[in-house]
């Protein structure tokens, strides 16, 4: 078996186990929420898996692992915390209602299975990158580094920000257009893309790796158009006041300044 299927197989093997216990959690729990909280976590795991199994060059193979380590873990710390006690989310209750008695077995392909398989293709950069044993760390992973580093803060402020928002019972239902969302309508899923292409970058110093764009491409569509800022916004309309005039002035994934409001004649 070659070193680049090993590390395919290992990644997607770290990423079953991950799932599959949290699925176990999750039905004794009764909160399949647990998957979005373990999803940064999986990533880690399977980069140190795939780490410890193949080859290739130390240097770019603990640089890439150190970068996913380091957006993993805050993300699943910060949703943990974040949403610590507030019980299963909506959308998998609904689901819950849905299905009855199946539900366990669903949510196990469609929202367990599914992730699964998101987080395989999204690693591929980390997997497929710690392949080649070619010099490791050059220009190139240097501005994927920079790339990444940005990301990171956008996504730690932004959630700082909003939490200490949140945080003030004067703002309850209100808004939040202040700081980095002033600018953005989601610097924390900005931040998630620029993370990603800042790590496809330093996988893709390696040759082999730039086949892992392919993952900093899916992640930014599953921000941009699927699971992130379309499925979010669906029903910010009618639970914000102010919402649609903030979506006409606000960027809605890129960061620029607010547009002027159009004055009525």
């Amino acid at each position: 078996m070659s070193d680049t299927v090993t590390a395919l197989v290992t990644a997607a093997g770290a990423v079953v186990v991950v799932m599959v216990l949290t699925w176990v959690a999750s039905l004794v729990r009764r909160d399949a929420s647990l998957v979005d909280r373990v999803w940064g976590f999986g990533f880690v795991v399977a980069a140190l898996a795939v780490a410890h199994t193949v080859e290739g060059n130390a240097t770019r193979q603990w640089f890439l692992f150190g970068m996913t380590a380091l957006w993993g873990l805050r993300l699943s710390i910060y949703l943990t915390w974040r949403n610590w006690g507030h019980g299963e989310d909506f959308r998998y209750q609904s689901m819950r209602k849905r299905h009855g008695a199946r539900f366990a077995w669903v949510s196990l392909g469609t929202v367990f299975g599914v992730q699964a398989a998101l987080m395989w293709v999204v690693a591929l950069p980390v997997t497929l990158g710690q392949v080649p044993k070619t010099p490791g760390v050059g220009v190139l992973a240097g501005v994927g580094a920079a790339l990444w580093a940005v990301g990171l803060v956008f996504e730690t402020v932004g959630d700082a920000q909003l939490a200490r928002f949140k945080a003030d019972p004067a703002n309850r239902g209100q808004v939040m257009d202040r700081g980095l969302w002033r600018y953005t309508r989601h610097p924390n899923y900005f931040g998630d893309a620029c993370v990603w292409w800042g790590i496809a970058l330093v996988a893709a110093e390696s040759g082999l790796g730039a086949i892992g764009i392919v993952g900093a491409v899916v992640m930014t569509v599953l921000l941009r158009r699927v699971s992130g800022v379309t499925l979010l916004e669906r029903s910010m309309h009618k639970r914000r006041p102010g919402y649609t005039e903030y979506v006409a002035r606000t960027s809605p994934f890129v960061p620029r300044p607010p547009r002027e409001a159009k004055l009525r004649p």
